[in-house]
């Protein structure tokens, strides 16, 4: 097994930290453990040749394949299902009542292999199904990882995955296969799967209802933390929601969204 030197292993994390935000720095025995058969299996002799690739190529394909390998993307469908409830009971009630538009612009940021946004998009069109004016109930879902937004896009899934989910949205929104289920079309195509970088500047045509936002920043030292959570009260409209991870938690002193209960935020109107 490969070993990082401690001069690599800073030249490594200050890199990742530097391009996307993720802190590693105390994760050493993680990071040998996640590449060190990585590495020799691609014929690299050491970190050091390694790193300086990286480093020194910025190659897309390299650099994602080293975060897929480092970061966790488990998930499900109805995961933390309170979010979901809330989303439901009160924001989607609130909306109904004060967006004239009959659109709603919601974004899963850090989607990772789309279970969160399908999830959204079944309560929308159960929520909006039987209203007399038909709305636009299709959201942005974005990720860093193309490998990610591959599963995303494909939307096929195991049986695990779908346990929260009602029998009647399974049948309605999923077909059955042999060795787990695919997401409907119409499902597919009410998701708009891009690729974000959740350093880069926050420019997308309109704000938002809605944000979710949960456990990505997890990785991220507070610095990183603190100036995303600024572009998100930014990025939304006022008396927009922002729903992070029940890990997760906003400063309030460096922040001026309000708190409604944990794991759940609102900029003021």
């Amino acid at each position: 097994m490969l070993t990082i030197s401690e001069k690599d292993f800073v030249r490594l994390t200050d890199f990742i930290i530097k391009n996307y935000g993720i802190n590693l720095k105390a994760k050493k025995v993680l990071i040998e453990g996640r590449l060190s058969n990585y590495l020799t299996a691609e014929g690299y002799k050491s970190f050091t040749e390694y790193v300086d690739h990286i480093i020194s190529t910025k190659n897309s394909n390299d650099m994602e394949m080293m975060l897929n390998k480092l970061t966790t993307n488990h998930t499900f469908f109805m995961r933390e299902e309170n979010h979901f409830t809330f989303f439901n009971d009160i924001i989607l009630p609130y909306l109904e009542k004060t967006n004239k538009n009959h659109s709603l612009s919601v974004w899963s940021a850090g989607c990772s292999s789309g279970e969160e946004p399908y999830t959204l998009s079944i309560i929308m069109k159960e929520y909006f199904k039987s209203k007399p004016v038909k709305w636009d109930t299709r959201l942005l879902a974005t990720d860093i990882s193309q490998n990610a937004l591959g599963k995303a896009t494909k939307g096929f899934y195991n049986g695990d995955s779908l346990k929260a989910l009602p029998e009647v949205w399974k049948s309605s929104y999923f077909t059955k296969k042999d060795d787990g289920y695919q997401v409907t079309d119409e499902l597919r195509k009410n998701v708009i799967f891009k690729t974000f970088n959740l350093m880069e500047p926050i420019q997308f045509k309109t704000k938002f209802d809605v944000i979710f936002c949960r456990n990505v920043m997890i990785y991220f030292d507070k610095p990183t933390k603190a100036a995303l959570i600024q572009r998100y009260y930014d990025a939304l409209n006022p008396g927009g929601y922002l729903l992070i991870g029940h890990s997760e938690t906003v400063d309030r002193d460096e922040s001026d969204f309000e708190y409604i209960m944990p794991a759940t935020y609102r900029k003021p109107l």
